[in-house]
């Protein structure tokens, strides 16, 4: 071994950076971190999608520096002082910190290719990107704006926590509010564009995710009301390949199309300018 590699094999580890490397979730390669964002988080190899969060979203499809946040200083209160292993105003303090976050969803308006849309994206990184009080309101009011200013509207979900259990019925409330929202947007004949990510479940599901007048899922997304293992252990029976998974329901009817990250902001200007 020659000097040179005998320095070289010696090195602490903790002269090595850490976090240069991702290793992907489906085919194990490793990805270097930086690539991987150029990529949109999309594994090179196999093509799978990683999580974004709601302002990775917006960047994804708003044209730059055209984006206008809605509601930003609506926070969620605690109405039933909620406790358990952590209380719901400790669990609000460590997300809004670990995200940057007030809230599970981002609103707003701005430009995709040039065409005025009304936008909104939920961010599982914040308890789970459940809806209470606040995502219900933001969603509804978002929804208002557009039927008001005669926008496009397209929400991007992510949320695996369905209604917010911390805020009991009041969260329940914001399923029905937000579907209300949606059925006056139609009789406006305005269009309603769903886009269901990696985990899309529970009330968001149940809600205003599922009402789009063009369903569009990311491929290989977790999509459904219940997971497809407390599905099994109730029902006793074993699920067909990829349930729940969006190839399975495009084949079966629930989707109109998959669509890639890296063609979905294309895709959805094309679909707004058919409406118009």
């Amino acid at each position: 071994m020659s000097l040179f590699q005998s320095k070289f094999f010696s090195r602490n580890k903790k002269d090595i950076p850490n976090g240069l490397w991702v290793k992907c979730q489906k085919c194990e390669e490793l990805i270097y971190k930086k690539k991987l964002e150029e990529n949109w988080k999309v594994c090179p190899k196999c093509n799978y999608h990683f999580t974004l969060t709601a302002p990775e979203r917006i960047k994804l499809l708003i044209d730059e520096n055209t984006f206008q946040e809605h509601d930003i200083n609506l926070s969620p209160t605690d109405p039933l002082e909620f406790s358990g292993p952590k209380t719901y105003k400790t669990k609000l303090k460590e997300d809004i910190k670990k995200t940057g976050l007030k809230e599970a969803a981002i609103t707003g308006v701005g430009k995709m290719n040039d065409i005025s849309i009304a936008l909104g994206a939920t961010d599982s990184r914040f308890i789970m990107g459940s809806m209470g009080s606040v995502v219900g309101e933001k969603i509804t009011n978002l929804i208002e704006y557009a039927i008001e200013k005669k926008l496009p509207v397209i929400i991007v979900s992510g949320s695996g926590g369905g209604a917010r259990m911390y805020e009991g019925c009041i969260s329940l409330m914001q399923m029905a509010k937000t579907s209300g929202a949606l059925a006056k947007l139609a009789q406006k004949n305005l269009p309603f564009i769903s886009v269901l990510t990696n985990p899309t479940m529970a009330g968001i599901m149940a809600s205003f995710a599922s009402l789009g007048d063009i369903m569009i899922a990311e491929p290989e997304a977790l999509i459904g009301f219940t997971g497809p293992r407390v599905i099994q252990q109730t029902i006793k029976q074993k699920l067909p390949p990829d349930f729940q998974k969006s190839e399975f329901l495009l084949e079966h009817g629930l989707l109109d199309m998959i669509v890639t990250r890296a063609d979905m902001k294309n895709t959805l200007t094309k679909l707004i300018s058919y409406f118009k």
